[in-house]
C-alpha cells in the first residue's frame, strides 16, 4: 500500500465554478475534507460569469417554493474512497435537484462523470486517498444528527477554496 497520497486527488474545479449546496452545521466536526459539511444540490452550477439578474431571480422563485427542509441523517455509507451520510428524507431534495437539471440542462451534475442524474443525496464526510481505512467507529457515535435548512447556498471557488456568494431562502414566497 503507498504511504503517500497521489498527486491528484479530487475535481478539477476551476476559478468561477459554483454549486449549490445545503450547508448542515451540525455536521461540520465530522467531516474530514477541506469543505464544510454541506449536500450538494448541483455541482458545478452555471460558471460564476454565466449567472445574471434573470438567473437569481429565477433561483430565488424556484427555492422559495420549496419548504425549508428537516434532515435526518441516521447511517455511515461508503462508495469506494468515499464515505458518506445519506439524508432522510431524500425526496425534497430530489425534487429540487430534478427542478435545477430541468431549467438548467446545461448544468450537467458531477460533470457527467457519474451519468445525467448525478449522485444521489449525500453528506461526504472524507473523500480520497486513506478513506477506506477509516473506521466506523470514529463517526458513528455522533449519530444521528438532525439538521433544518432553511437556504441554499450559491458558493463559488476561486480554483483553490470555495466560499459562499448567496443564499436563496427556501419556502419564503416573495410579496
Amino acid at each position: 500500500m503507498p504511504t503517500t497520497p497521489p498527486a491528484d486527488d479530487g475535481w478539477p474545479d476551476t476559478a468561477g465554478d459554483t454549486a449549490l449546496t445545503l450547508h448542515v452545521p451540525e455536521a461540520d466536526a465530522l467531516v474530514r475534507t477541506p469543505s464544510r459539511a454541506h449536500v450538494t444540490v448541483l455541482y458545478p452550477f452555471l460558471p460564476l460569469d454565466r449567472i445574471t439578474s434573470e438567473t437569481e431571480a429565477e433561483l430565488r422563485d424556484l427555492f422559495a417554493s420549496a419548504p425549508p427542509l428537516s434532515l435526518a441523517f441516521t447511517e455511515l455509507r461508503r462508495w469506494p474512497g468515499v464515505l458518506y451520510l445519506p439524508p432522510s428524507p431524500d425526496d425534497p431534495l430530489r425534487a429540487l435537484m430534478k427542478a435545477l437539471r430541468e431549467r438548467w440542462p446545461e448544468a450537467v451534475p458531477y460533470r457527467g462523470v457519474f451519468g445525467d442524474e448525478g449522485l444521489d443525496p449525500h453528506l461526504t464526510l472524507a473523500s480520497g486517498w486513506g478513506t477506506d481505512e477509516l473506521p466506523d467507529a470514529e463517526f458513528t457515535g455522533a449519530l444521528p444528527l438532525y439538521a433544518r435548512v432553511d437556504a441554499v447556498k450559491l458558493i463559488v471557488t476561486d480554483g483553490a477554496g470555495w466560499r459562499d456568494l448567496r443564499a436563496y431562502p427556501l419556502g419564503r414566497q416573495a410579496r
